[in-house]
């Protein structure tokens, strides 16, 4: 990781599929030929396994072979992308996994694999821009005020995160380091536990998925002030990006 720059990291940090290294000079054939396994880090049920589902049927209606989805959930990702990485690199198995998962392969220690070079990535599926919202009581209204709030005041934010190495989470950190500021980050155990807490007060501010703050920050319950892409959100058209008060910070679900 010490080579790679903030950007490319986060770059990772989107769902997308991935695939064993191939060795160079790998014979090319047409493809596919066979059925292919698409491994998914997901439990059924849950949005990123009929994601998964759904792009399955599209890819073997448009390119006669069958992509069968297994499941392999747990320890933040790790079993599905050791199992793909071990597999044979033919293209034949193939690997979609969130930002949690990127993240904890990207810096957990004692892996039996490297997440950076044993698979290569084929597609981006989805990227959503991420809110750095506050509660209505934090005396902010720009990031800039909430740095200088934050140092004049040291203990007085929490963030709200919807769990350890999640896109918030990861938002936060480099948040923190860019900015200069500290504070402890609350780790809920998902995104709605999350939004209830900040809501509530119990937390002070969050880096939250545009598509669930969306609401919130309409009704009031929530203050934006900024996204975390490089460019501004056409749902929020008025809300700038942190990158405007934080040259080159970037950053996505």
């Amino acid at each position: 990781m010490a080579n790679r720059s903030r950007r490319s990291f986060f770059d990772l940090v989107g769902l997308g599929i991935f695939l064993p290294v191939v060795a160079q000079g790998a014979k090319a054939e047409a493809y596919p030929l066979r059925p292919v396994r698409l491994l998914v880090g997901f439990p059924p049920g849950g949005p990123n396994d009929t994601l998964a589902r759904v792009m399955g049927r599209w890819l073997s209606e448009r390119l006669g072979q069958p992509f069968l989805i297994e499941n392999r959930p747990g320890a933040s990702g790790n079993i599905v992308t050791e199992a793909v990485v071990r597999a044979p690199p033919d293209g034949y198995t193939l690997l979609l996994i969130g930002p949690a998962n990127a993240i904890t392969a990207s810096t957990a220690a004692n892996l039996n694999f490297d997440f950076l070079n044993d698979i290569a990535p084929i597609a981006g599926i989805t990227r959503e821009a991420l809110v750095l919202v506050v509660h209505p009581s934090v005396p902010a209204r720009t990031v800039q005020e909430l740095i200088g709030y934050a140092k004049a005041n040291p203990k007085a934010l929490n963030m709200a995160s919807t769990g350890q190495a999640s896109s918030p989470h990861a938002a936060g950190e480099l948040f923190k380091m860019m900015s200069g500021i500290d504070f402890p980050i609350v780790q809920y155990s998902g995104g709605g536990p999350a939004l209830k807490g900040l809501i509530g007060g119990d937390a002070q501010l969050m880096f939250e998925p545009l598509s669930a703050a969306i609401e919130p920050i309409r009704a009031g319950n929530l203050r934006a002030l900024a996204v975390s892409t490089a460019s501004r959100s056409e749902a929020l058209p008025d809300v700038p990006t942190v990158s405007d008060a934080i040259a080159g910070y970037e950053a996505s679900a």
